[in-house]
């Protein structure tokens, strides 16, 4: 793999991490057309992941600060902040679902889900899920309270992004709206719940790469990486702040045509 293969891969990651239009499927599309399906692929995929891991704990780095705070001052029985102790509590069991269902379906996310078609679908799909969302968003109260039982719902969203052309960050802020969140706090808790998913894959696949027997392109990587922490520090705040005023529509409507686009090279080209 190129430099500029890498930085392309880097971009797309880091801008589709956290924008609801699957960074996992444009991975997929991208490894195509850059014609870099190498062995290694998923494990890069997974390293650029991490970049942007790191991404989301220097932009939320006080808010995290405090959680782990949290944390600590609630194992030595001090006392604590309700409410950040209850987002800690919600942040924790809402990964569940997506670690669990991540370790069983490991061997097809490495073969079946990385199918063109297969990503065109589920674009489809999840554009269905939005519409669904701000449906059910403009015809309800939003109280904007997180608990363990939200944090376990939007958790189980979040773990379907396990399959290329969901969107993590798209499934979670609408599994947020359809909680009764507002979209702004539906985002902010997105991305905190998606840190340890994203670190533990991408430590994973890191271990993976360093153990392989393969020859491993690290300065390309790198640079893959690097592109990808900037990308994606752009990218968290452009979300923030487009989602308090906006709706999810721009992205339903780009998620269509990309995947009418999908599945016409796919079938004519």
């Amino acid at each position: 793999m190129d430099i500029l293969s890498a930085s392309f891969l880097g971009f797309v990651q880091g801008i589709t991490e956290f924008i609801p239009v699957s960074s996992s499927g444009h991975l997929v599309l991208a490894h195509i057309l850059l014609d870099v399906e190498a062995v290694n692929s998923l494990a890069f995929d997974a390293v650029l992941q991490l970049a942007t891991a790191l991404a989301v704990i220097v932009y939320f780095f006080d808010e995290l600060y405090a959680l782990v705070q949290t944390v600590f001052r609630a194992l030595g029985r001090l006392p604590v902040n309700p409410k950040d102790l209850l987002i800690v509590k919600a942040l924790a069991i809402g990964t569940v679902p997506a670690v669990i269902l991540g370790i069983f379906l490991e061997s097809y996310m490495e073969s079946i889900f990385r199918n063109p078609i297969l990503v065109a679908g589920t674009l489809i799909v999840g554009s269905f899920i939005f519409m669904y969302a701000e449906y059910v968003y403009d015809n309800n109260f939003h109280t904007g309270e997180i608990d363990t039982k939200t944090g376990f719902k939007i958790g189980l969203f979040q773990s379907l992004a396990l399959v290329p052309g969901f969107s993590r960050s798209g499934m979670t802020i609408a599994g947020g709206m359809l909680m009764g969140l507002t979209r702004s706090d539906a985002a902010r808790f997105s991305f905190l719940l998606a840190l340890p998913v994203i670190l533990g894959s991408g430590m994973k696949k890191l271990l993976e790469l360093i153990t392989s027997s393969t020859t491993v392109e690290w300065g390309p990587i790198g640079i893959g990486a690097g592109v990808a922490f900037v990308v994606g520090l752009c990218a968290i705040h452009f979300m923030i702040t487009f989602i308090k005023n906006h709706s999810l529509w721009p992205f339903i409507w780009y998620r269509i045509t990309l995947a009418c686009f999908v599945l016409f090279v796919a079938f004519f080209g």
